[in-house]
């Protein structure tokens, strides 16, 4: 980890008194301050903190390391910068964590864009649909569609994903057609293990409506789901930008479009506004505007073939 940021941390706690009062005055995250603490004390070999319930108070060790990081931070502050005019302009590497829909959909061509437009960066995406420890994992940016963001996190937001639910004609031959969203929990519904798998959401006007779902597939990436539900497997409620292909093509239908899936925030996750690389802020700046084109987002749009004629529509379908 960065000294010169840890020191600034300890010299922060030192002086507010807390680590929470660290955290609001450096704008970063409380988990963040904590794991600079610990490797400040481990730096030191020594416990720097005497901690009560009321305050926090320094140990002898800490009276001494709280004088070095001092004039550590005050050597930092007197140095050139011998950087060029360039300086702002964004390089070195980022490492990205996202779900695997959204960097093969989405990202995967934001990101060549960027680094077109920033020859002098690198980017290093890791796919996971799992949310990633940005300290532990050395991550400096995780882009999450959710609406259930750790409050300890700093996030951006970038957009907003709209969802659709979505079946293979074959399956809707075979069980019928749902009528209205309470149908659909008599289908064998396809649920993502990390959102919304037993209740899917929904708004009808100014009506919330939520329906509980069960199937015989669920899975912890949604691209497995909407395979499955092109072999005909059951209904899978997917990210719009994934299903407006197979839609488009026939191999999927939209259901119920009098409906609307609950949408989600799309944002960017990061440990620390303070000290942030000139790359990183060009990154975020870059999918926000993205996010906001309406020729990139949303990425196509949804447009359904001709129904056959003659489906039936089943109020009561069998999963």
């Amino acid at each position: 980890m960065d000294r010169i940021a840890a020191a600034e941390v300890f010299v922060r706690i030192a002086e507010r008194g807390s680590m929470t009062a660290a955290a609001e005055a450096l704008d970063m995250s409380r988990a963040m301050v904590t794991r600079y603490l610990a490797q400040m004390e481990q730096w030191a070999g020594a416990r720097l903190l005497h901690r009560t319930t009321r305050r926090l108070s320094l140990t002898e060790a800490g009276e001494e390391t709280l004088a070095r990081c001092r004039r550590m931070l005050e050597v930092a502050a007197e140095m050139a910068n011998a950087a060029s005019a360039c300086a702002d302009e964004p390089r070195g590497l980022l490492r990205v964590a996202c779900a695997q829909s959204l960097a093969q959909d989405v990202l995967a061509s934001a990101v060549a864009d960027y680094l077109r437009r920033h020859p002098q960066a690198a980017i290093d995406l890791h796919i996971d649909a799992r949310p990633v420890n940005l300290v532990e994992e050395r991550i400096d940016l995780a882009i999450r569609i959710t609406n259930e963001l750790d409050p300890n996190l700093i996030a951006r937001p970038l957009g907003h994903c709209d969802s659709v639910v979505c079946a293979s004609p074959a399956y809707l031959a075979a069980h019928g057609e749902p009528a209205g969203v309470q149908d659909l929990a008599l289908h064998n519904c396809l649920t993502y293990s990390y959102f919304g798998k037993s209740l899917w959401q929904f708004e009808q006007g100014a009506e919330r409506i939520a329906v509980p779902v069960s199937g015989n597939l669920s899975a912890n990436e949604s691209q497995v789901l909407l395979a499955a539900a092109i072999e005909g497997a059951g209904i899978a409620m997917q990210p719009a930008y994934s299903a407006r292909g197979p839609i488009a093509q026939g191999r999927l239908v939209a259901l119920l479009p009098e409906f609307v899936p609950q949408g989600l925030g799309v944002y960017g996750v990061y440990a620390s506004r303070r000290q942030m690389p000139a790359s990183l802020r060009a990154l975020l700046d870059f999918l926000a505007a993205r996010f906001a084109d309406p020729a990139h987002w949303p990425p196509g749009a949804l447009s359904a073939p001709a129904r056959p004629r003659g489906r039936a529509r089943a109020r009561n379908p069998t999963a």
